[in-house]
């Protein structure tokens, strides 16, 4: 931690801030929120998008939510360096630390990392950080049909800038901050930040080299503008709101980049509400509201399924209406599941942190 003032924040939830070597060490209950109100003060930041301004550290590693700019920055494997958790046998064990050095075995932190709990409980985590861009923006574009998208993207793939963030949303999902008209056309999203110059350079230069996919409108958020933006595409995953009732059910796709688009289709034809992280391969959907019972949603979740197993991706269930059978939120397919399941015995042979 900085020794030239005093600390203007709570510090009780952090255990070691070494500003100068970029990592921290905190509680497992410390508010993302917090903890980045905390590094702005050493002009660092923990470049994830946590899914809620409520949400704790340690949900945020066991959830494993990671917003728009995992793109350009990772995810949270990227930057969970240490933790210390409690395993079914309530024995407090340390993996990792700010200097990572190579072992035999489990590498813990990567499995704790979107387990959701069934593996240990999280009482501190060691984070590696990076310093805070000048300005953020937010470039939106309108387009017609997914094949031009797709095609933007590809461009996109070997263009002169370099994006932090790159997100599709289809007709169905509404963003307040960036509105279309007429509503039935898909947003691209391109994210940059980085020094002031810079990013308006790049936004120029995108503009310029989007110019020959024939986009219906674009609109560019810069610095605090753009902030709006970024919260919803954050909350997209959470909200499961549709424009007239809350979605029954939310799921999370992972997949090949070069099938997203694809898959986006798909979920559009279905009536599906739904974001892609297109650079990355992963579709977040919030079914209709017009699906009100497991037995309706099942023919609408099989074909984006088999779609998603057909490039070896993945489906689960981040949220389930209560009325609905408990095996909905196992539904879908996982590649992993099985080598999931036997890593599980291993560490928690009781099953105390299984549903």
């Amino acid at each position: 931690m900085s020794t030239s003032a005093a600390p203007t924040y709570d510090s009780s939830l952090v255990i070691d801030y070494p500003a100068r070597d970029m990592t921290i060490t905190v509680k497992a209950e410390m508010p993302c929120s917090l903890l980045q109100q905390i590094l702005r003060q050493e002009g660092q930041t923990l470049p994830i998008d946590a899914a809620s301004e409520q949400t704790t550290v340690g949900e945020l590693v066991l959830q494993d939510h990671c917003g728009p700019r995992q793109f350009g920055y990772g995810t949270l494997r990227d930057y969970v360096i240490g933790v210390a958790a409690v395993d079914g046998f309530e024995r407090l064990f340390h993996a990792g630390g700010r200097v990572v050095k190579n072992v035999a075995g489990y590498d813990l932190c990567k499995l704790l990392i979107g387990s959701n709990g069934t593996l240990a409980i999280i009482t501190q985590v060691t984070l590696k950080l990076r310093p805070k861009p000048e300005t953020s923006a937010l470039v939106g574009l309108t387009f017609e049909s997914v094949k031009q998208v797709e095609a933007l993207l590809a461009r996109l793939m070997s263009s002169a800038t370099r994006p932090v963030a790159i997100d599709v949303l289809n007709p169905q999902a509404t963003l307040n901050s960036l509105p279309r008209s007429p509503s039935q056309t898909f947003l691209l999203c391109v994210g940059y930040e980085g020094a002031d110059r810079e990013v308006r350079w790049q936004i120029e230069t995108m503009l310029a080299e989007a110019r020959a996919f024939e986009p219906r409108s674009a609109k560019t958020l810069i610095g605090s503008g753009a902030e709006p933006a970024w919260t919803e595409l954050t909350d997209f995953a959470i909200s499961g709101e549709m424009p007239t009732a809350r979605s029954p059910l939310t799921f999370k796709a992972s997949l090949l980049p070069s099938k997203t688009m694809e898959f986006l289709q798909l979920a559009t034809e279905s009536g599906i509400s739904a974001k892609a992280h297109a650079g990355n391969g992963i579709v977040l959907g919030h079914l209709p509201s017009r699906v009100t019972t497991s037995a309706q949603a099942e023919p609408v979740l099989q074909p984006l399924s088999v779609l998603a197993s057909s490039c070896r991706g993945s489906m689960s269930m981040l949220r389930v209406s209560s009325d609905w059978p408990i095996a909905m939120r196992r539904a879908g397919s996982s590649a992993g599941h099985d080598w999931s399941e036997r890593i599980q015995r291993q560490l928690d042979p009781l099953g105390l942190f299984r549903e």
